[in-house]
């Protein structure tokens, strides 16, 4: 090769070393390799590992060890010296090599903190190959670790060294804690399974096509690192997937999760709507909307399993009875159930199609095949029955039933003889401890001496004798959901003298009124305002004062109770009585509210604690039984810190 084609090549580097130094000046940072002798006392660090021969990331080569030669460089490694120069010659020759047959051989000698780089021995070598473009150099390789502490990036990186010791990469990083270890669950593997050469191979090589095609939609947004894209890209797709996928189709796959990946870092990621919207038009906007607004919509219903199983199921089922009813011939609707050994993501495709406009999928479990839907049908509406999904492409919707359980804990201190009030939880998900303490500080309010005794469904096989030995005369069971189980033991009861349990009355999940509201909103374009007025994810949490949730009483609640729960009832719904406007102590002694403000839909929502006058706690991940721990991975309170597994997927 002629020497020409290497001095042409140092020409290129200290033209691209020149502007990243002047670049660097311009805003204040320094402008060389960062020098690791005097960013670390290593006195100070944990120890040293030795890792052997590795390929190191280009990278992830950010400094030397030692001051020496750190002027002949610019901060992206490029040359600074001219060409004349001693430097110069060397970086030339090292360069003539590198064109001929045997190229750079020999491996650098580095040192790595912190997942960054810093070399002892062949600055010129990186500085060449860098030039060049390359992906990755051979280096031996001395790890420091540093001394453990809370600091969040230390955090990662002791995560990053299990991941490490596992797989044999530097080539992914994370921003968040947990990712390496849901990176391991997303492709299958138990949390030790060790990578095989062959393993190591296909990912990287996965992972350089995907942020090939991440590079032609504009990189990772501000913030992520283009591991957080892959991880969050695995979660609807799978690595064979992306072997099938062309440079286009994969392209195009990564554009749909990008509004996703933008909210990670989204302080508040999700856009709550508390109330039923109105379009709030003028005369002359509704003329237009009478023309450009849908006049029929195709309104498609998926369930994970037949109402007639599920309680749950069945009351969504009644709720899209009563839109049938409401809406006559301007809506058309199929219902689509999984059946034992029916993938959810074909009845999605199913109901597009049929023509669906609208998809409700009613358990949270669905959330997954919902996420895959709106990237591969973005016209088609998809909301899921769950509450704080960070996914723009799906809405979810909820209820704020403890408005209900703040009545119903009212009644249950008014009524109870031994000041011991029994309350039964299903699982530790958002919005139930919120349930619990407005429920408690319901029976505070008519009686300041009651104590609520909490169990809960998803541990105990047996919570009613539980607290009926604990001398409960009256207990909050679970919520009514249908009109046949309303002369069952479900919602607040009475304990007999037998031991039997007579219902008083249960909030009631109402899905019909927010299925004929939330179609309405479709229909006038206040879905589609909402939509326009924020790019996050949106979650409607609606109450009392939408007809979402109400009160029913039993025969046995009797005329002075009636009355109570009418006048709470009234009152929330006109906002003169908040549950959660009042002082209120947690149960370790913390002041959670000093009763002169309210708290915020997201504060209540997000509860993770118990109010002083719950005896009882929230269960951790391994006490659960084994049915209740999916809808947990889901939906949990405590989700972001569930270790992964690889047969649930963490989402």
């Amino acid at each position: 090769m002629p020497i020409t084609e290497a001095q042409a090549q140092y020409a290129a580097a200290l033209k691209a070393g020149q502007k990243c130094y002047r670049e660097a000046l311009l805003k204040g940072e320094y402008p060389y390799p960062q020098v690791l002798d005097e960013i670390l006392d290593e006195y100070l660090a944990a120890g040293r590992v030795e890792l052997g021969l590795i390929d190191i990331p280009m990278d992830r080569i950010v400094g030397t060890k030692s001051r020496g030669r750190r002027n002949a460089f610019a901060a992206n490694f490029m040359p600074l010296l001219p060409m004349e120069s001693e430097f110069g010659a060397k970086w030339v020759a090292l360069c003539d090599a590198n064109l001929g047959a045997e190229g750079i051989r020999d491996p650098i000698r580095c040192f790595e903190y912190l997942g960054r780089f810093y070399v002892q021995e062949g600055n010129k070598r990186v500085s060449v190959l860098k030039s060049f473009g390359a992906p990755t150099i051979a280096g031996q390789v001395t790890r420091i670790v540093p001394v453990w502490s809370e600091d969040e990036e230390v955090r990662l990186y002791y995560e990053f060294m299990d991941f490490y010791r596992l797989s044999r990469l530097y080539r992914i990083q994370f921003s968040r804690s947990g990712s390496y270890r849901k990176l391991q669950a997303a492709l299958g593997f138990e949390s030790d399974h060790v990578w095989s050469d062959e393993e190591r191979k296909r990912f990287v090589s996965a992972l350089n096509s995907f942020e090939r095609a991440l590079e032609t939609n504009g990189g990772a947004p501000s913030g992520e690192t283009s591991g957080d894209l892959f991880l969050l890209w695995l979660q609807l797709y799978s690595l064979s997937e992306l072997r099938e996928m062309s440079a286009k189709e994969l392209a195009s796959s990564i554009k749909k999760i990008l509004s996703e990946a933008k909210l990670l870092s989204d302080a508040q990621p999700i856009d709550m709507s508390t109330e039923p919207e109105q379009s709030g038009k003028s005369i002359l906007t509704k003329l237009i909307d009478a023309v450009l607004l849908p006049g029929h919509l195709n309104v498609a219903f998926i369930n994970d399993r037949k109402p007639e199983g599920s309680p749950w199921v069945y009351a969504h089922d009644l709720g899209r009875q009563m839109l049938e009813d409401f809406f006559g011939e301007k809506i058309s609707v199929q219902v689509y159930t999984a059946l034992e050994g029916c993938e959810a993501e074909a009845l999605f495709d199913a109901a597009a199609a049929d023509g669906a406009q609208v998809i409700f999928a009613t358990t949270p479990s669905l959330i997954a095949a919902c996420r895959k839907a709106a990237v591969k049908y973005p016209e088609i509406k998809i909301l899921n029955c769950s509450v704080s999904m960070p996914f723009p492409g799906v809405r979810t919707y909820y209820s704020r039933i403890y408005e209900g359980k703040f009545i119903s804990g009212a009644v249950a201190g008014a009524m109870t003889k031994t000041g011991r009030v029994g309350y039964i939880a299903s699982n530790p998900i958002y919005g139930v401890p919120a349930g619990i303490n407005a429920f408690a500080l319901g029976a505070s309010l008519t009686n300041p001496d009651a104590e609520v005794l909490l169990r809960w469904t998803c541990v105990s096989q047996d919570a009613i004798s539980e607290l009926r030995a604990e001398g409960c005369d009256m207990i909050a069971n679970r919520d009514v959901t249908t009109e046949a189980q309303a002369q069952e033991a479900y919602g607040l009861c009475r304990v007999e003298t037998d031991g039997s349990l007579t219902p008083i009355l249960s909030p009631v999940w109402n899905w019909g009124e927010f299925y004929i509201r939330l179609v309405q909103s479709i229909f006038s374009g206040a879905w589609d305002a909402l939509g326009d007025r924020s790019q996050r994810a949106v979650n409607y949490w609606w109450g009392l004062s939408s007809g979402a949730v109400d009160i029913r009483p039993s025969e046995a609640l009797g005329e002075s109770m009636a009355e109570l729960v009418t006048i709470l009832k009234r009152g929330i719904i006109s906002g003169e009585i908040e549950p959660f406007r009042r002082r209120i102590v947690g149960a370790d002694g913390t002041l959670r509210c000093d009763g002169s403000r309210s708290l915020s839909p997201e504060e209540i929502l997000h509860m993770d604690w118990l109010c002083d006058r719950v005896r009882g706690a929230i269960p951790g991940f391994d006490e659960l039984l084994g049915m209740a721990r999916p809808l947990v991975r889901l939906q949990g309170v405590y989700r972001d810190i569930i270790p992964p597994d690889k047969d649930e997927i963490q989402i």
